[in-house]
């Protein structure tokens, strides 16, 4: 079973006090989920985006660097352009496509509030892909 399933309800209940989350290394725990998230499948992956998603809504600035979740959104980019592609059976989002779509509407409204959406949506796309929507 290995050390996930206890460590993830610990840091799920210590991300839940509100006391609690000031005495917690945010920006390495941040770092070592997104590693988590991008690594693992299957469920052990949707608990790290519910802890990722817990730790941004509790965040400051400087307690996660959003550039990690760079992979994620590739991933999640992946996804949706499946789904367009596949529309001729009307689509149920499998979990992992809707935690991802929650993660990312949640941060982007975070880092909106924190200033930074402009640094943060840079630092996801390629440049690539900056080029063909301003050809669009």
């Amino acid at each position: 079973v290995g050390f996930f399933p206890p460590g993830f309800e610990i840091l799920k209940q210590m991300l839940s006090e509100e006391r609690v989350v000031p005495h917690v290394p945010l920006a390495k725990i941040w770092e070592w989920q997104v590693g988590v998230a991008c690594r693992q499948t299957g469920h052990q992956r949707l608990k790290a985006i519910h802890l990722l998603l817990k730790i941004v809504q509790c965040s400051t600035h400087r307690d996660c660097d959003f550039t990690l979740l760079k992979p994620l959104w590739q991933l999640f980019t992946h996804m949706e352009n499946n789904l367009c592609h596949d529309m001729a059976k009307p689509g149920i989002l499998l979990p992992l496509h809707r935690a991802l779509a929650e993660l990312f509407f949640i941060t982007e409204n975070r880092v909106t509030e924190l200033g930074s959406l402009q640094e943060y949506l840079l630092a996801l796309n390629t440049e690539d892909h900056l080029h063909r929507c301003t050809a669009q």
